[in-house]
């Protein structure tokens, strides 16, 4: 999920890992996919208030399976104490971070969600 707060990209390190990720992840049974979305966001940034936009869809080879996911835009407007989890830090981007845990799939995430804001503000539905 590409998530903005105050004019900025957010980014999440995972405690095993020594880069940065989009939040994110995997749908529990019985959870539609945007309420997967506004749970992981919270879990993984303390997100409290956010508006949701669906981007696309997409798919990813990892060499044993396909992965499908939903590209969603997160503009958050409120965060609170980041909740006990996976992530060790939050941290706020002016633009897509160097040192990305999946270099393969996300910067066309990024550029995929930078064409989605310029085709709203196009139509004005910023």
């Amino acid at each position: 999920m590409s998530a903005n707060y105050q004019e900025k990209w957010l980014y999440v390190k995972h405690k095993e890992r020594n880069s940065w990720e989009l939040p994110g992840g995997h749908r529990d049974p019985r959870e539609t996919i945007d309420e997967t979305a506004k749970r992981e966001l919270y879990e993984e940034t303390g997100c409290k208030e956010v508006d949701l936009a669906p981007i696309c869809d997409y798919s990813m080879d990892n060499s044993v399976i396909k992965i499908f996911g939903r590209l969603y835009f997160a503009r958050i407007r409120e965060i609170g104490q980041l909740p006990k989890s996976e992530i060790d830090e939050v941290k706020l981007f002016d633009n897509l971070p160097n040192n990305l845990t999946y270099i393969d799939i996300q910067p066309k995430l990024f550029e995929k969600t930078l064409s989605f804001i310029k085709n709203c503000e196009i139509l004005h539905l910023k």
